[in-house]
């Protein structure tokens, strides 16, 4: 009889120990890649999603937080960013989780003579899940004299080092080429080919070098292929400048299944042809920042704000997190690993305010536009932890009754 009456004991303990490590309760979910749009809970267990429902009870999480008024969504992903190599790299934990930012794809600080110095200091070190489109060139983005070298462009090699680590690389990246002709956009095609990854192509189109944008896009690139700074009039001729239409090629280059990545960045995002792009339909297939030392304060690239840019000129909020979990997960073939909620899948998780007033947004080259709505990050988890609280939402109040005693 006392075995048993010890065992319903046990049995009642263990019934009521919570079966949830976090709740965050009653925000409005937005999850295209499920298909959410409404207030809902969403518990996490063991570093991953538990469950997306509506009404989960406290009692059930040892950490409750309320979200109510805010927006939760999949942690965002930054498919080109600079973390290193690049001169302008900065570290990913202190600019991504605070812009809700758990995913980074480094666009090109690296190659694969350096690639295993960026797995030791940036990638293994950071809470924030880095990844890697790694440079054609086998020294990296470390200035001109390097990213014009057509001899350290070498496919064979970049293929190796992408099937020696995997999934860290997730593809290819040429950017800068000041050279004549083709060289670094072939050779970047020719590794992808070889280790069936996509490239991201920054590729400067000036005159007398003998590229066009029209070629590049629609005979150098292929389906899945990204060109990215796709608001930027000097490296992608989008608009006919007599016109402000879009030019044909720009819409058989997407027809044909060729990415357009926005790519914000010091000089790459410009109110005209942003504007005259979207009031055509034209969207970018994936937001992000190329946040660097020069993007990160004054044109403030980051995630949020680039978001809330082009809610300024018409995108609604639900077609910009499409282009900010699914679409950039699907872009580097990790979908649906990462960019959703679904249940089983790492906890990766954005809490955002949407303010409403009057905001000044800048351009890269710090032209101001007005908007009425700004997107903010309030609270990152990554991986189930709490990173990034902004408002202390998951901290209880301090009250003196509850400080500790001081001892001399």
């Amino acid at each position: 009889m006392r075995l048993a009456a010890a065992l319903v004991i046990c049995t009642g303990m263990l019934g009521a120990q919570p079966r949830y490590d976090l709740l965050i309760r009653g925000g409005h979910v937005l999850d295209p890649g499920n298909g959410i749009n409404g207030v809902m809970d969403v518990a996490v267990a063991g570093g991953k999603i538990a469950r997306v429902a509506a009404g989960i009870a406290p009692g059930e999480a040892k950490k409750v937080i309320e979200a109510k008024g805010l927006y939760v969504t999949p942690g965002l992903i930054d498919l080109h960013a600079h973390v290193f190599g690049y001169m302008g790299s900065i570290r990913p934990d202190d600019s991504a989780l605070p812009a809700g930012t758990t995913t980074v794809v480094d666009a090109g600080g690296a190659g694969w003579r350096t690639f295993e110095e960026m797995l030791e200091r940036v990638i293994q070190p950071a809470k924030t899940r880095v990844l890697a489109l790694i440079n054609i060139v086998g020294h990296g983005m470390i200035g001109q004299s390097f990213e014009d070298n057509v001899e350290d462009m070498d496919p064979a090699k970049t293929a190796a080092k992408i099937a020696e680590r995997r999934p860290y690389i997730v593809g290819i990246k040429t950017a800068h080429f000041g050279g004549y002709g083709w060289a670094a956009v072939d050779a970047a095609v020719a590794a992808g080919k070889l280790s069936n990854t996509p490239v991201m192509v920054d590729d400067k189109i000036l005159t007398l070098t003998g590229r066009t944008s029209k070629e590049k896009l629609l005979e150098r690139m292929r389906p899945g292929d990204m060109h990215t700074h796709v608001f930027n009039d000097r490296q992608l001729e989008m608009l006919n400048r007599a016109n402000g239409k879009l030019q044909p090629w720009v819409l058989a280059a997407r027809e044909r299944g060729v990415k357009f990545d926005l790519g914000h960045g010091a000089g790459s995002f410009l109110w005209p042809v942003a504007a005259k792009a979207l009031e055509q339909g034209f969207y970018p297939d994936t937001i992000s920042t190329d946040l660097h030392s020069s993007s990160i304060m004054l044109p403030e690239s980051d995630m949020p704000n680039c978001i809330s840019k082009l809610m300024s000129l018409g995108m609604p909020l639900e077609e910009a997190m499409v282009r900010s979990t699914v679409n950039p997960a699907k872009a580097i073939g990790l979908y649906p690993e990462i960019g959703t909620l679904g249940e089983g899948r790492v906890a990766d998780v954005a809490v955002f305010t949407l303010r409403e007033g009057l905001f000044a947004f800048k351009d890269a080259w710090h032209n101001k536009q007005m908007g009425s709505k700004r997107l903010e990050a309030v609270l990152t988890v990554r991986a189930g932890e709490l990173v990034y609280d902004r408002d202390g939402r998951g901290f209880p109040e301090w009250t003196k009754a509850g400080a500790y005693e001081v001892i001399p």
